[in-house]
C-alpha cells in the first residue's frame, strides 16, 4: 500500500513541477505581449484570459463588430425571430467554449467584486437587482468580449466608464 501511494504522490510532484513550468511560460508569454498586457485591463479578464483570447483571435480585423466576436465567441443571444418580431432566447453556446467559459468565469468574479464594492459597479448591481446571477454574467461576459475586441482592432487602453455618483 505504501508503495503504491509514494508512486501517486511522485506523480503528482510531477504534475506540479510541469504545471508551474507551464504557468511561467504563460506569465512570460504575457509579458512580452503588449496587446495581452492591454487586455489584462478589463476588469474580469486576467492574465490566462488576456493570453488565451489573444492565442485565439490572431486577427481580431476579421471580425467586423463587438457584437460579431462575441457572438463567434458564443455570447450572443439565440434569435428565433420571424414577422417583424423579434424574439431572443439564451446564449447560442456556439463558439469558443474556452473562451466562453473564461469570459463567463470573469464576470463571475466581477460580480462578487460589485457585491463586495457596490458604488464601482453600479450598472452590475442594477442588473442583479433585476436578473440571476448566471444571467448577468453572460450579459458582463458579453460587454467584456466586445471592449476586448475594440481594444484589440483599436488599441489603445481600457478605461473604466466614469462613475455616476462621480459626476
Amino acid at each position: 500500500m505504501q508503495q503504491a501511494m509514494q508512486a501517486l504522490f511522485d506523480q503528482l510532484v510531477a504534475l506540479q513541477a510541469q504545471i508551474g513550468s507551464l504557468e511561467r511560460a504563460i506569465h512570460a508569454q504575457h509579458k512580452a505581449s503588449e496587446a495581452s498586457r492591454r487586455l489584462e485591463t478589463i476588469p474580469g479578464i486576467g492574465v490566462i484570459g488576456a493570453t488565451a483570447s489573444l492565442a485565439t483571435v490572431t486577427d481580431p480585423g476579421a471580425f467586423r463588430s463587438g457584437r460579431e466576436y462575441a457572438a463567434w465567441v458564443g455570447l450572443v443571444p439565440r434569435q428565433n425571430s420571424t414577422g417583424g418580431k423579434q424574439r431572443l432566447g439564451g446564449i447560442s453556446k456556439q463558439g469558443n467554449r474556452y473562451l466562453r467559459r473564461l469570459y463567463i468565469v470573469g464576470a463571475m468574479a466581477v460580480i462578487g467584486h460589485a457585491r463586495a464594492h457596490p458604488q464601482k459597479h453600479p450598472w452590475v448591481r442594477k442588473l442583479l437587482a433585476k436578473k440571476p446571477a448566471k444571467v448577468v454574467a453572460v450579459a458582463l461576459a458579453n460587454k467584456m468580449a466586445r471592449i476586448a475586441w475594440a481594444l484589440l482592432a483599436n488599441g489603445g487602453t481600457y478605461r473604466a466608464p466614469a462613475l455616476a455618483a462621480a459626476a
